[in-house]
């Protein structure tokens, strides 16, 4: 009894500070309880072991007495013969199997004891083993939480927020100064249609005025034109040169 409570305080102290040792909690709390399913199962044998011993010397009293019964009744048989030297001889034997039998009576009865504490020891691991099971998927369960809390409290630590901010930050202005340039691209490019647009237009409305100013000279007679040409004047003449001019400049 005493070596198993050692073992026990041993045991518990050991679940009560896996948490905190560099070891890892969760092999051995599994070997812990492998190691204490081991220990039950040879307890039992040692039981079993016991009892099987106890029954053989239970058998072995049972006989004594029966053979001390018989060397009785040989006895009697023998003073009734007169064989009064056979019948002291019966009775020496006979004392003889008493003696055994009283012996072996008393170790049976601290076999019994045996037995009994051992049952008792047997039933106490089974309850400790039961115990240590539900314990060991605690303690399990905490340490794989303790470990999780560990590798947060580490992510966090190595967590930078204003160079995480600051990088936000640069990728916003980035996103901004592309968004800036697509919509100058796009208005450059609807100048450039607008003008093409306006330059189109205008292009019509010269090549029809010129188109009417073509027909209405057309239309007039020859003598018309040939006396317009001879009336011009010099200033109209220079007022033409400069006009081209201005045009071949611009």
């Amino acid at each position: 009894m005493g070596l198993l409570d050692r073992i026990w305080r041993v045991i518990r102290a050991n679940l009560n500070s896996l948490i905190s040792q560099a070891e890892d909690p969760e092999k051995i709390l599994e070997q812990t309880v492998i190691d204490m399913q081991e220990d039950l199962i040879r307890l039992r044998q040692a039981v079993a072991q016991a009892i099987a011993t106890q029954k053989r010397t239970e058998r072995q009293q049972a006989q004594a007495e029966a053979q001390s019964r018989e060397w009785y009744q040989r006895a009697r048989l023998a003073l009734q013969k007169g064989e009064e030297v056979l019948a002291r001889e019966a009775l020496t034997r006979r004392k003889t199997y008493q003696d055994t039998a009283e012996a072996l009576k008393g170790q049976i009865e601290q076999q019994a004891g045996i037995v009994a504490q051992m049952k008792k020891n047997m039933i106490m691991l089974e309850s400790k083993l039961a115990e240590a099971k539900t314990k060991k998927d605690l303690y399990i369960a905490r340490a794989r939480s303790a470990k999780a809390s560990e590798r947060l409290n580490e992510m966090i630590g190595k967590y930078n927020p204003e160079g995480a901010l600051a990088a936000f930050e640069r990728m916003e202005q980035k996103v901004l100064d592309l968004e800036a340039r697509s919509e100058a691209i796009a208005e450059l490019n609807a100048d450039k249609l607008e003008e093409r647009f306006a330059q189109i237009e205008s292009g019509g409305d010269i090549d029809s005025e010129l188109a009417a100013m073509k027909a209405e000279l057309i239309g007039k007679p020859a003598h018309e034109l040939a006396s317009g040409e001879s009336a011009r004047s010099l200033p109209e003449a220079d007022d033409l040169a400069r006009l081209r001019s201005q045009l071949e400049e611009s």
